[in-house]
């Protein structure tokens, strides 16, 4: 009995000393070997602080950097990134800070950014998320490698450019609900003050049901109310340090989270089996993204279940984490685009004219069609530069996997790399002496020679996983501005606060307010 009690004690205080090291070697071993690696190269940053590393810090600046508004400028970097801002103004744009114990390299260089995202080897992945995120989004968001490669030339086939220009009744049905909608609120006085920002989420969340899912907003209103939800949990499980094991916790955020991911997931599976019951009755229409992806994977038997197809394409769960990827991404950054092109031109009213006169005389008062699109020069160059100056997502991330070479600089594996798409698009150094300003002249000749030297606009990403989506939003977003400038004049209402903040998207933190005149 006492052989046994004492080997249970010896197997105990291994076990406990086998804990001990990995706690030690994963929160203190491993980010000062990493930190040493990097800065022996010259690189310059914060030290590592045992497990928060410069959270604290990150949380405390952006909190009192959303505590206040700021000027009608377009120097929004310091309200918005204002951890990251400082930190390469004291280090420089390679710079090194801590993101709990993960190192974090910043690169803020064009030539650099885009040989991280072309990756030509295979070291380097998308970032790995905090556990708590998965659930916001999947597919082709996360996948890697052969398995990515298969996905995204299955997803890639409805973007094509001949296949969005069908979807143009759907497009221009939410873009005169809209219309509508505001003629309603301007018609008794002739103008009126509108918070548009609600109005222009709804909208893009409308496009989304109709292209994507060929139901209106109504009837996918749910999925985006739960996914706004799933937003608000994401970005607090962000700012806080993830402790193995605690997302398995009964706690109500965690039962939050996984009743979230459930009623998302069978709303979405609702809709795509009574598009799988369209094509088995033969009632099929192929003219939004869901019907030509099922199409797409299950071309060979439309009589199938595509749940029980093999290699034929995707599976419904897979179909069905596509799908949250529509809903999220698609909405968000259209979102985002259209409210700060308004914005923009309410406060720079020589070129909203500019663009409205260009509207005029390629449509005159008609609905634009799709070819219409295509020769708006103006507009075109307008919503390059509010990409520019506000672009959706402000930053990109990606992680290595494995030791690789960026430019001169050696980074091994379990570094994170934040690509701050937002600072290089405001570097003086590549924009000019007037990279804060307004001035969509600038991509007169195109994006290639709107910058100095270079090609140093990503607003979309770079390389093989640049946005699919990309000409969606540019249809979406065009012929929804093109017909508003055709109704309405507007301008900033008194009332308006300027807010640039990130949830997920760069937002108007206190809304968007507008002054609508009929025209």
């Amino acid at each position: 009995m006492e052989g046994l009690l004492l080997i249970t004690s010896m197997v105990f205080s291994a076990l406990l000393l086998w804990l001990a090291l990995e706690v030690f070697h994963s929160l203190w071993w491993k980010p000062k070997s990493l930190e040493k690696q990097l800065k022996k190269q010259g690189i310059k940053g914060t030290s590592y602080k045992f497990l928060f590393g410069d959270m604290k810090d990150y949380a405390r600046l952006f909190k009192e950097a959303s505590s206040e508004p700021m000027n009608l400028t377009h120097h929004i970097v310091p309200r918005v990134m204002p951890f990251i801002n400082e930190t390469v103004k004291t280090y420089g744009k390679i710079s090194l800070f801590w993101l709990g114990t993960k190192p974090t390299l910043i690169v803020v260089d064009p030539e650099m950014m885009k040989e991280i995202l072309s990756d030509k080897f295979g070291h380097i992945e998308k970032s790995p998320r905090n556990p708590h995120a998965k659930v916001l989004t999947m597919g082709l968001s996360t996948m890697e490698g052969k398995k990515w490669l298969k996905q995204r030339k299955l997803v890639s086939t409805p973007f094509h450019q001949e296949k969005l220009k069908r979807m143009t009744p759907a497009f221009l049905a939410s873009c005169i609900e809209l219309i509508e909608r505001w003629k309603k609120s301007v018609s008794p006085k002739g103008s009126c003050e509108l918070d548009v920002w609600p109005d222009i989420q709804n909208f893009t969340a409308d496009v989304i049901s109709r292209t994507a899912f060929g139901s209106k907003f109504d009837e996918g209103k749910r999925i985006f109310e739960l996914q706004k939800e799933q937003i608000i949990l994401f970005v607090d499980a962000g700012q806080s340090v993830y402790l193995p094991g605690f997302r398995f916790l009964p706690t109500k955020k965690n039962k939050r989270r996984t009743y979230l991911d459930k009623e998302i997931k069978e709303n979405l599976q609702d809709l795509i089996q009574r598009k799988l019951s369209a094509m088995r009755t033969g009632e099929w229409g192929a003219d939004d993204l869901l019907g030509m992806l099922l199409q797409y994977c299950n071309q060979n038997s439309f009589q199938e279940d595509v749940s029980n197809s093999k290699n034929k394409g995707m599976t419904i769960d897979e179909v069905i984490e596509e799908c949250k990827l529509f809903y999220l991404a698609g909405q968000e950054t259209s979102s985002t685009w259209l409210t700060w092109s308004m914005i923009l031109l309410a406060m720079h009213p020589n070129w909203q004219e500019k663009a409205r006169e260009e509207v005029r005389l390629i449509c005159g008062r008609r609905m634009p069609s799709s070819e219409d699109l295509n020769h708006f020069k103006i507009v075109t160059m307008i919503l390059y530069e509010v990409l520019r100056l506000y672009p959706p997502a402000v930053r990109q991330s990606r992680y290595t996997v494995k030791k690789t070479k960026i430019g001169d600089i050696t980074v091994p594996a379990g570094v994170q790399l934040l690509l701050p798409t937002l600072l290089i698009h405001h570097d003086h150094n590549i924009w000019g002496s007037d990279a804060e300003e307004f001035k969509p002249e600038r991509f007169s000749e195109g994006i290639s020679k709107a910058s100095k030297d270079q090609v140093a606009f990503f607003p979309f990403g770079w390389g093989p996983r640049i946005c699919l989506g990309q000409n969606f939003a540019m249809i979406e977003v065009k012929m929804a501005l093109a017909m508003i400038l055709q109704h309405f004049s507007f301008q900033l209402s008194p009332s308006y606060t300027h807010a640039p903040r990130t949830v997920i998207t760069l937002q108007p933190q206190h809304g968007a307010q507008i002054i609508l005149q009929g025209l």
